[in-house]
């Protein structure tokens, strides 16, 4: 017979109840769905990321601008060092971008934290302009052979004055103008004058020497055709740009130079105040800019004058036209 509980006293508490707690746990599956890998491969791909966003920087800039940014994540520390090459004072170092004074300076110039030879080239803008720089030099050597070849010659010596340099967003544009008292063809067609096949065989000479691309168009004035005829401005100035096209040839310009032929007629004028000026009819020979110099912006238009520095003779406008 079971015994029967003992009885309560009257003061003493009822006994707490019994808590059996049974965990359970699988097994075998949380390896598949989490774990610390995840973090890690991330933290690669951020450090991949920045890395080629670094490399990205360096060659898309100038070197003034990568120390600018250098400059602008470095840290502004209070300078404490001054005469030696190690580190003192509270912060137990020094800027990023304060100077070393080690007995043999480095040859290079940057921060501590990105060294850059002093003659990297930077991105594509900074490239473009040097090889414009280059053209430009090209062009001031260029316009010293040809003014000494033509002081030369007595006979080129007085067409000096039909001949203008400008820097246009093409190149270097070299205008052979007519004046009252020469012209480049016979009235009305496209047959190169002596003198001015002369003209064009000492442009020919000097430019062969130089790689850039040849653009040549010709202009006439105003004066219009009589009623009927097949023969017009348009047809007049492309026909010369092509005699003066074949004159450079014939000088030593070889085929592959020549980038367009073009006959524009009166729509570009030299002196735009008067289409019937005589000096509108010329022929226009420019040597482009070179890949990449392109680029850039045009440069700011400059007064047209003539090639050669000095007074220039006044000439009576000539009443032919074409």
């Amino acid at each position: 017979m079971a015994s029967a509980a003992p009885k309560r006293g009257k003061n003493e508490p009822e006994p707490r109840p019994v808590i059996i707690v049974k965990k359970i746990v699988d097994g075998g599956h949380g390896g598949h769905h989490g774990g610390a890998w995840k973090v890690a491969y991330a933290d690669f791909v951020t450090a991949m990321m920045a890395f080629f966003l670094l490399l990205w920087i360096l060659g898309a800039t100038t070197e003034k601008q990568r120390k600018g940014i250098a400059d602008y994540f470095s840290p502004t520390l209070v300078e404490m060092r001054q005469k030696s090459a190690g580190s003192n004072g509270p912060f137990g170092g020094d800027s990023i971008v304060s100077k070393d004074n080690y007995p043999h300076a480095a040859t290079q110039t940057g921060t501590r934290s990105m060294t850059i030879p002093k003659d990297a080239t930077g991105g594509a803008k900074e490239g473009a302009a040097a090889i414009r720089s280059r053209d430009r030099a090209r062009f001031q050597a260029l316009k010293k052979q040809l003014e000494a070849r033509m002081k030369s010659d007595p006979r080129l010596a007085k067409l000096r004055k039909n001949i203008r340099m400008v820097e246009t967003r093409e190149g270097l544009r070299i205008d052979l103008v007519d004046e009252a008292d020469f012209a480049m063809f016979s009235l009305g067609t496209n047959a190169l004058l002596p003198d001015a096949r002369k003209l064009v065989g000492e442009v020919a000479h000097v430019i062969e020497g130089v790689p850039n691309e040849v653009i040549v168009r010709g202009h006439t004035d105003a004066l219009p055709y009589a009623a009927g005829r097949s023969v017009n401005n348009w047809t007049l100035s492309t026909a010369r740009a092509e005699a003066t096209r074949q004159a450079l040839g014939d000088s030593g310009i070889a085929n592959d130079r020549f980038a367009r032929i073009e006959g524009v007629a009166s729509r570009e004028p030299y002196i735009p105040s008067n289409l019937y000026d005589p000096r509108n009819r010329r022929m226009s020979v420019t040597l482009a800019w070179t890949a990449g110099g392109s680029d850039l912006p045009a440069p700011e238009p400059e007064e047209d004058r003539p090639f050669f520095d000095g007074p220039q003779p006044e000439t009576e406008l000539a009443q032919a036209g074409h």
